[in-house]
């Protein structure tokens, strides 16, 4: 196998329980913050869609942090923007040759900073990046009366005994 077909296959696998958790989320709550700080819920879940349109701009080989559209009002709104744009992406990786997915891009490291950076590792660097704000937001869920689902193993509201 791969990197790339491994890197595709963890992509999948994220994508699904990131998916699980961000549905756990209570719906009625999304203008909830944890502190003044914070980001609200329906802030921190339209990250997920930012965050995949960074693997778009891996894809093409240039990272350019902006502020992008508002998020939508609702989950309802917010859970198809993910999994359209996670499909369309997922297409757009696949895509790439070996000799692609291997080459150099410049990725920002610091305020008008760029480093030298492997594309694959780039695409590897968001998807943790994903992993991290899921974390967030199952914190999230928890403070807004959800019931946490199991991401790498149980959960007092998803034991598995």
């Amino acid at each position: 196998m791969s990197e790339k077909e491994m890197f595709l296959q963890g992509r999948d696998r994220e994508f699904q329980t990131t998916l699980k958790v961000l549905k756990a989320y209570p719906a009625d709550k999304l203008d909830f913050k944890p502190h003044e700080r914070s980001r609200s819920a329906r802030e921190l879940a339209w990250v997920f869609v930012e965050e995949e349109s960074f693997v778009g701009m891996a894809v093409n080989g240039q990272i350019e942090f902006k502020e992008g559209p508002k998020p939508p009002a609702t989950l309802q709104e917010i859970l198809p923007a993910f999994e359209k744009t996670h499909k369309e992406l997922t297409g757009k990786v696949k895509g790439l040759s070996e000799k692609d997915y291997n080459s150099m891009m410049k990725f920002p490291v610091g305020p008008n900073q760029m480093g030298d950076f492997r594309r694959a590792d780039v695409l590897w660097m968001i998807m943790m990046d994903q992993v991290h704000h899921r974390g967030q937001f199952s914190v999230y869920v928890r403070m807004a009366g959800g019931k946490v689902p199991s991401i790498y193993g149980p959960t007092a509201d998803e034991p598995w005994m």
